[in-house]
């Protein structure tokens, strides 16, 4: 059996902490959207979304009822209970390392957004295999410049390992949904890292 080394268990607080403020600091971004419409993909017993996006209407989806969703459905599928253009923002926080497909999960969450609607995405780097199992892919920089690649106004944030650079613990991405954003491979651009 495998046992959590005290590097997961220093990490795990600074982790959460970076998800936390990521979360406060959109939401007052994001308070003029008066009436919105919110979903929070995955949330489980987590509540800083619902206490964060006060003047948001929020609904819950995940892949099991365990919790209690609004919607419960495979993310990387097209969910016909969800209409296209139905949310003002979409929360899919340390999720996509657990789908099957990421980038239909992206495609499912870009239906789902309205025109100019905002998707908050976080994801551990620098961090152990973890539940809910599946624990399938880590995501670089770049790999979420890929996953937005026809998002506009992306940001990406990370938290640093301490003493190593260039292995960040863990990223949040934010980025505006364009419904007619369609960019080749040849366009993508990444920081350059020797």
């Amino acid at each position: 059996m495998a046992t959590v080394s005290q590097f997961d268990n220093d990490t795990m607080p600074m982790a959460r902490e970076h998800i936390n403020q990521f979360i406060i600091k959109t939401a007052q971004r994001l308070s003029h959207m008066e009436g919105g419409r919110l979903l929070e993909i995955g949330p489980q017993e987590r509540s800083l979304v619902r206490q964060s996006f006060t003047n948001f209407k929020i609904e819950t989806f995940d892949i099991v009822d365990t919790y209690g969703p609004d919607h419960v459905g495979d993310i990387t599928r097209q969910n016909v209970s969800i209409a296209d253009s139905t949310y003002d923002v979409v929360a899919c926080l340390d999720v996509l390392e657990h789908t099957l497909e990421p980038f239909a999960a992206m495609r499912e969450l870009r239906r789902i957004l309205k025109p100019g609607g905002y998707v908050l995405l976080s994801a551990p780097l620098n961090w152990r295999i973890h539940g809910p199992i599946p624990d399938c892919w880590r995501f670089t920089e770049h790999g979420f410049k890929v996953l937005l690649r026809d998002f506009d106004n992306v940001e990406i944030d990370s938290l640093e390992t301490p003493g190593r650079d260039l292995f960040p613990i863990h990223y949040n991405a934010l980025g505006q949904c364009n419904k007619t954003k369609k960019t080749s491979d040849g366009e993508l651009t990444f920081r350059f890292i020797t």
